[in-house]
């Protein structure tokens, strides 16, 4: 007999290390240097400055009383405190010089060291998810193998390449395909989260307004350029996921992508010409039904009806925790505004089993802990007609859509 409950597995949260943590899983010959680094650098971000929020990084109490609390049984977790060595915030970071190549790759080290035990704490509710640099092909090899051997099932972040940086090749560059083989081979997903790939827009006051316009673009950038120069023509198996982007955003560059494609395999747009080297043998929509995955956090209404065109296993649903921007501790609420009307078989995939299958969470084993947290299918199925007390961004976005439409 089918549960009651759902088992929800949020497809992104986000967890790292304090940076008395990292001192421990770094290497010896690089801790002196950490520690003068780490007596100079000022942390610029509210959450991970303030000791009651920076902690739902790496305490597992808190975590869990928040997580469960919110029916979230399970997840995968990319970073999100900052490494050694690293001038900012792990996601937003470019690739690093040839002068701070090796201490950034010792600290990228000590934070998959890191993941690595805290997923081992709860290794049926935690898929971690881990890191390596582009800078240099054989250290990139050597890190992913390590990444897969250790198990860190969420597989790895894509490093983008922003368009002003020219020390590491563009992710289109060929050179690359050791990489994408190793991954394929090892069953490793390809993760790319949102917020990469910017460039550095220096230092003036509609630099924010520029950063927060352009960032949808240029997190998208990255898809493009594996998708147009072959990748997943090469690597048929690779499996690719976009998290946190606009779901809604992506169909429409998928079918520009289509358009281009049908065109340059004519051979001419307008007074433009094209050989055959210059196009696919399959359009941008098919290279999506079998490489990609999209982890949609915290979705507008318009990005839970994306949904429909994407396959039913390849959406996933997200919460961004701990990021102000989720859905907790509204997730109830929110999946009740959003996805009202949905079957519950749909529903299914959508919360936990097309991560699962991704992921390789074992959901017999997560079943206990659903039936003790979890939502119920009836309370899902409420449509939300009134907003909680103290309504978060997620929350107040979905119902300004639902207001205007």
């Amino acid at each position: 007999m089918a549960s009651n409950k759902y088992t929800i597995i949020s497809a992104d949260t986000h967890a790292g290390g304090s940076h008395e943590q990292y001192r421990e899983y770094l290497s010896a010959e690089w801790q002196d240097e950490f520690d003068a680094w780490r007596g100079q650098y000022k942390n610029p971000w509210k959450d991970l400055r303030d000791t009651d929020l920076r902690i739902r990084n790496w305490d597992d109490d808190r975590r869990d009383a928040d997580q469960l609390s919110d029916g979230v049984v399970a997840e995968v977790v990319y970073p999100n405190t900052v490494p050694p060595f690293y001038p900012g915030f792990v996601l937003f970071a470019g690739p690093p010089t040839s002068e701070d190549y090796a201490k950034r790759r010792a600290g990228i080290h000590a934070h998959n060291r890191w993941m690595v035990d805290f997923c081992a704490r709860q290794p049926e509710r935690r898929a971690g998810i881990g890191q390596f640099f582009l800078n240099d092909i054989d250290d990139a090899l050597e890190d992913i193998k390590w990444i897969a051997d250790q198990g860190l099932r969420g597989g790895v972040l894509l490093p983008s390449v922003a368009p002003d940086v020219k020390w590491v090749a563009p992710l289109y560059d060929s050179v690359y395909d050791p990489i994408w083989a190793a991954c394929q081979d090892l069953d490793l997903v390809v993760n790319l989260h949102s917020g990469t790939g910017s460039p550095n827009y220096g230092r003036y006051d509609v630099t924010p307004l520029l950063m927060i316009n352009e960032v949808g673009f240029y997190g998208q950038r990255a898809f493009v350029h594996l998708l147009l120069s072959g990748v997943f023509e090469r690597f048929p198996k690779l499996k690719f996921v976009m998290t946190e982007g606009s779901a809604a955003d992506l169909l429409p560059l998928i079918d520009r992508m289509d358009d281009t494609i049908r065109r340059v395999n004519k051979g001419e747009i307008g007074e433009l010409k094209y050989t055959k080297e210059n196009g696919l043998p399959k359009l941008a929509s098919e290279y999506f039904a079998q490489n990609c995955w999209v982890g949609s956090s915290f979705p507008n209404v318009p990005d839970a009806a994306a949904r429909k065109r994407m396959g039913e296993d390849r959406f996933m649903w997200g919460s961004d925790y701990p990021h102000d921007e989720g859905t907790p501790p509204f997730t109830r609420e929110h999946l009740r505004q959003v996805f009202p009307g949905v079957e519950v078989p749909e529903m299914r995939k959508i919360l936990g089993e097309n991560a699962a299958k991704l992921y390789g969470f074992d959901l017999d084993a997560l079943a206990p802990i659903a039936e003790q947290y979890g939502p119920t299918v009836e309370e899902l199925a409420e449509p939300l007609t009134t907003l909680p007390e103290g309504a978060n961004e997620a929350i107040l976005r979905a119902d300004a859509y639902l207001r205007s439409a």
